[in-house]
């Protein structure tokens, strides 16, 4: 199975895309680092106060990756410069 989740994040407190560029990669990077998912930024590159990351996941069970997806998302909660604006997740066999 697979787990795709969305997530699109309001940066209330960015005033360029080189600063959003930074605490996004930062939130890629360590999604990336901490848990066995792929992540990137898909959407509104060039607006500097929104972005829309997806994060991926395989397992061969659905509660692990319903698990797994939460984990993400309390995460990316935890990030001070961001707010998730929307969340979405999509499995597929």
């Amino acid at each position: 199975m697979v787990a795709v989740t969305q997530l699109e994040l309001f940066l209330p407190y960015t005033h360029s895309l080189k600063e959003k560029r930074s605490i996004v990669k930062s939130i890629i990077s360590q999604l990336r680092n901490k848990y066995n998912v792929s992540v990137a930024e898909t959407d509104f590159q060039e607006q500097w106060q929104r972005t829309l990351i997806e994060v991926a996941a395989v397992a061969n069970e659905y509660s692990f990756l319903q698990k797994e997806r939460d984990t993400v998302v309390r995460f990316v909660e935890n990030f001070s410069e961001v707010e998730i604006i929307r969340t979405e997740t999509e499995y597929y066999d």
